[in-house]
């Protein structure tokens, strides 16, 4: 019998919480595991701390987000090329499966250029898995104000995304790369107006890793709870369990306008009943 896909909770799901706000959240409610965010908070770049606050909860960390996003651009250090490597050194320590990493900027023409070549070099000389992640193109309908939602303008174009331009290189489509291991959102895929379902086809076997949320196609990143939105969480989710998946569910959900302890509470739990519901083996 195959063993049950384990569940995580993403630290960045407590915002605006501290980290081990996620790790209490997790293990009370019955997670499996946590994926550390490395951002601009302190302790989320200590690995030493977050070793003994995945002790003290017994909550394992499954994986390590690297420090790729916008607001994290300057967390340990402003080269990318060494981040990526410290985040798989981080990932060793801590006993994580798998470092989700975003394709790189544009801008960031030096770590563009050799992101290939360093993400297989990691996973070389590392039994972490390098799981390059979807993203979304910049939209103009940004702008729009509001009205019919992005998703409703890209029907009536025939099912094409609203205008837009990639932030990433080569694009913000990961398989575009030629990577091993991919991490797939589902909040990326509503962004980008992409069919998640085939994303995940056509990742394969390289289908390392989910982060399970919901969107609505709007132009922003939304990080709804699964099933809140018009993703096929659902869909994906018996895929995964139907199939040979190996890695591990990692419900990122935002939950900063819960008013208080227990909205955050019915969010989170929301998020892990869909998950188990759908994941059963």
């Amino acid at each position: 019998m195959r063993p049950a896909i384990k569940v995580g909770l993403s630290t960045a799901s407590v915002y605006p919480l501290r980290t081990e706000a996620a790790f209490e959240h997790a293990a009370r409610l019955g997670y499996d595991g946590v994926e550390l965010m490395v951002w601009a908070e302190s302790v989320s770049q200590d690995i030493d701390a977050v070793a003994a606050m995945s002790k003290r909860y017994n909550m394992p960390v499954l994986s390590v987000h690297a420090p790729c996003l916008l607001i994290s651009q300057r967390v340990w250090g402003a080269n990318p090329i060494p981040k990526l490597e410290r985040s798989v050194r981080a990932a060793e320590q801590l006993g994580a499966q798998t470092v989700v990493v975003h394709p790189p900027f544009r801008w960031q023409r030096r770590y563009a250029e050799g992101f290939g070549e360093q993400v297989a070099e990691l996973e070389a000389g590392s039994d972490v898995l390098v799981a390059v992640e979807n993203m979304f193109p910049f939209r103009a309908d940004r702008f729009f104000g509001a009205g019919e939602t992005s998703i409703e303008r890209m029907r009536k174009r025939g099912g094409r995304p609203g205008p837009g331009i990639s932030a990433f290189a080569p694009s913000y489509d990961p398989l575009d790369g030629n990577h091993a291991h991919y991490t797939l959102d589902l909040s990326h895929t509503a962004t980008a107006g992409t069919d998640a379902l085939d994303m995940a086809r056509r990742m394969g076997d390289g289908l390392a890793h989910l982060h399970l949320c919901d969107g609505n196609g709007a132009s922003t990143d939304e990080h709804l709870v699964p099933g809140r939105g018009t993703q096929p969480t659902a869909q994906v989710c018996q895929m995964l369990a139907a199939g040979n998946f190996s890695g591990h569910v990692i419900l990122e959900i935002t939950t900063s306008s819960a008013r208080t302890a227990t909205e955050r509470d019915a969010l989170l739990t929301e998020a892990l009943k869909f998950a188990r519901a759908h994941l059963m083996r």
